[in-house]
């Protein structure tokens, strides 16, 4: 599949929602377009899981998680009456999809759906044709599936040109491969997020891991229940991560909506101690009083809060990577003393300085990449 079609088409569906009343905003036509590509790109997963069981050794029976008349294949192609498809979609294909159970899988997909009010689009002929342009998009093998990803990417990248808020949910694909392949997660060990947004960083360790062998079934078990866990506060942001990683092959990812902060870092149990830590944390926001009693070291910084969770959420000899600002490594007061507990346990011994511009048009701030291990206290930077 051609990426700039495929990005000029699912362009052409947010030019429509704009349009619409009730999606004129970012977060609106981002959540449509979302749940709709969504359903269409997991058919198309569906479709391959359902042959490959049927030529496989022995062959076998392929049970689909969303089968019937909620396949996007046969909803989307129906000729519903002028009056008939969002009433279908809000009273029908919703509380099904929130109403799937009986394995994690399914409880997967009813966790995303229980997020999202439903259509949001009050022009049915608006509606109409974004299905159409959606239902044009041939996902023919895993690759085009992967392009998905992509070309989020690049429709944020382009919101970041119309609102501010595409800074919330991207960090550029050559900064996060090039942060998974130093740290080199690898399996067996589980990978976190402490602020996943759309998943990036879990994704990219996701295909480091899975080409590092021929994988046996207990890896892909491993791969898929036990291995990736991220955290997000914002519903949107969330949403995009936990499809994505459904998309990209991980059919359960343990990704919470949640404020990370509200945890009390003294009190982290050992189960919840990760081995690896790879994030790009949010940086110049605040928190209030009751959320600085939770760390060591209160300030109403958000990157240094983020940075003292990742500390303490840390395995003995556990790897992190984190995108930090500049001012982190060089300002005083609170920020020194968490610096100094950091150098005294943690062994930081790489310091990456990014060139200025690398998240614009998101932030223009200054960024560094940290490396470091929680194995003795830094000798050499």
């Amino acid at each position: 599949m051609n990426r700039t079609n495929l990005a000029n088409d699912i362009w052409r569906a947010c030019d429509i929602m704009r349009r619409d009343d009730g999606t004129t905003g970012t977060l609106e036509y981002m959540e449509q377009l979302s749940w709709l590509l969504f359903l269409k790109v997991f058919d198309a997963i569906e479709d391959r899981l359902e042959v490959e069981a049927v030529i496989g050794t022995p062959p076998r029976a392929y049970q689909r998680i969303i089968g019937g008349d909620y396949r996007w294949s046969v909803w989307a192609h129906r000729d519903f009456p002028a009056d008939k498809l969002v009433s279908f979609v809000n009273d029908e294909l919703f509380p099904y999809l929130r109403g799937l159970a009986g394995d994690p899988e399914r409880g997967t997909i009813a966790s995303i759906f229980a997020d999202i009010p439903g259509n949001r689009m009050k022009s049915l002929y608006n509606l109409r044709d974004v299905i159409a342009i959606v239902d044009e998009i041939d996902f023919q093998n895993q690759d085009d599936i992967y392009t998905v990803s992509y070309i989020y990417e690049d429709l944020l990248r382009r919101m970041g040109n119309e609102s501010g808020i595409a800074g919330e949910f991207y960090t550029p694909r050559p900064i996060v491969r090039f942060m998974v392949e130093r740290i080199d997660p690898r399996i067996g060990e589980r990978v976190y997020d402490p602020a996943c947004s759309s998943a990036g960083f879990l994704v990219e360790a996701y295909l480091h891991m899975r080409k590092s062998r021929a994988l046996t079934s207990t890896d892909v078990e491993t791969l898929q229940r036990h291995t990736f866990y991220g955290k997000e506060k914002k519903p949107l942001p969330c949403l995009l991560g936990r499809m994505n990683m459904i998309l990209h092959g991980v059919s359960t990812p343990n990704i919470l909506r949640t404020n990370t902060l509200d945890e009390d870092v003294r009190r982290i149990p050992a189960e919840e101690r990760r081995d690896v830590i790879l994030t790009n944390p949010p940086f110049g926001g605040k928190e209030n009083k009751q959320v600085q009693r939770n760390f060591p070291v209160q300030s109403q910084a958000t990157e240094l809060l983020f940075l003292q969770h990742i500390m303490r959420s840390l395995k003995a000899h556990g790897r992190c990577a984190v995108v930090v600002p500049e001012g982190v490594l060089f300002r005083g007061d609170a920020f020194a003393d968490a610096k100094r507990g950091l150098l005294e346990s943690y062994d930081v011994h790489t310091i990456v300085s990014l060139p200025g511009g690398v998240f614009q048009p998101y932030s223009g701030v200054k960024t560094n990449l940290l490396f470091f291990e929680r194995s003795r206290p830094t000798h050499e930077i």
